[in-house]
């Protein structure tokens, strides 16, 4: 019996008595969300690179694929996975990666990982096996599914195979790295956004702000001139380190909160430490205020709050508004009636 049969053998029955399963893959990422339950249902030996076209800019692999596999694999034709996401350890597999839809700093410049999703096939909480999308954009038409299942945390179904496209490294890369206020950073952030730089990340943190230049050689050394500042040694580490969460702002034991927030906006005076990522849209807090302030303050600036790690692990995600949890319930139950699928790892209620 292949494992695929295993996995819909297994979903059949969890099925028919309502027994809930608790997807994993290499574990990176299990502390993320709220607690997991049930019984666990591991997708890590499903392994291995199914297609890669270098020429194409797409590639193709099984959800328990490591991620450093792939990332190995792309660095052989000098490509990369354009989102830039974060392993959290060494068990990092490239289903876990896209079911949390975590990216790095190049985020805001490249896309989001959903955005380069090309195709997802999966199994439902049934056990039928589904496809959606395929190896190209053109083939995604209508409602793209492929990027709905991408972030859901293993709610809706089980990934087997991922298609994503990928994109060739930059010729040459260059951190410039400048002392300034928050208010200073966010102001040239947003200014330095609208115009043609080759920017791929920019960070506040401990009074600097740091941007990353990506491209061509010519274009790169164009753009440090104009924008100027200083070259830090071993400037490539901190970006990795940003990624990775290796950064001293990260070992801190007070609840890590991650604040989605237009790049602009202006948050009111929040108590903690702040971390100011993906050129201003991505604000990381630590602090033990309440959950109430943070989300009433991310939501009047018209974003919301997650609490990312730490703290009370049963109220981790914004809360829906009415319709948007119409939706959800929707889905959830289109996909996985019985609720046999990571139930409770987003929202109690499903």
């Amino acid at each position: 019996m292949s494992l695929v049969e295993s996995f819909r053998d297994t979903l059949r029955a969890a099925h028919a008595k309502g027994t809930p399963l608790s997807i994993r893959g290499g574990g990176s990422k299990s502390f993320y969300g709220r607690p997991a339950t049930g019984s666990e249902f591991s997708v890590a030996e499903y392994t291995g690179i199914i297609d890669y076209s270098p020429t194409e800019l797409v590639i193709s692999a099984h959800a328990g694929t490591p991620l450093s596999e792939l990332e190995a694999a792309l660095a052989n034709e000098n490509q990369m996975l354009p989102f830039e996401p974060p392993h959290f350890g060494p068990g990092a597999t490239l289903g876990g990666t896209i079911a949390c839809g975590f990216s790095g700093p190049r985020r805001p410049y490249a896309g989001a990982a959903r955005d380069h999703v090309l195709g997802i096939t999966c199994l439902n909480g049934r056990g039928e096996a589904l496809r959606f999308g395929g190896q190209v954009m053109k083939n995604v038409a209508g409602y793209d599914i492929s990027r709905t299942l991408t972030g859901s945390l293993g709610t809706l179904a089980v990934m087997l195979d991922i298609t994503i496209k990928v994109l060739p490294r930059p010729e040459t890369e260059r951190t410039l790295s400048r002392e300034m206020t928050s208010e200073q950073a966010l102001q040239l952030l947003n200014r330095w956004a609208g115009q043609p730089l080759p920017l791929s990340a920019g960070c506040y943190f401990d009074g600097r702000l740091m941007v990353r230049l990506s491209g061509f050689e010519q274009g790169v050394r164009a753009a440090a001139e104009q924008l100027g500042g200083d070259e830090p040694d071993a400037a490539g580490g901190f970006w990795e380190d940003l990624r990775e969460h290796r950064l001293p702002f990260f070992q801190d034991d007070r609840p890590l909160w991650r604040l989605s927030v237009p790049p602009a906006a202006a948050l009111p005076a929040l108590e903690g430490e702040e971390l100011i990522d993906w050129g201003g849209a991505q604000r990381w807090l630590r602090t033990e205020q309440p959950a109430t302030t943070l989300r009433e303050a991310t939501a009047g600036a018209g974003g919301h709050a997650t609490r990312f790690r730490g703290g009370d692990r049963d109220d981790v995600f914004h809360p829906l508004d009415p319709a948007l949890k119409a939706l959800h319930q929707r889905l959830k139950a289109s996909f996985d009636p019985a609720g046999i699928l990571n139930p409770g790892r987003m929202y109690s209620e499903f």
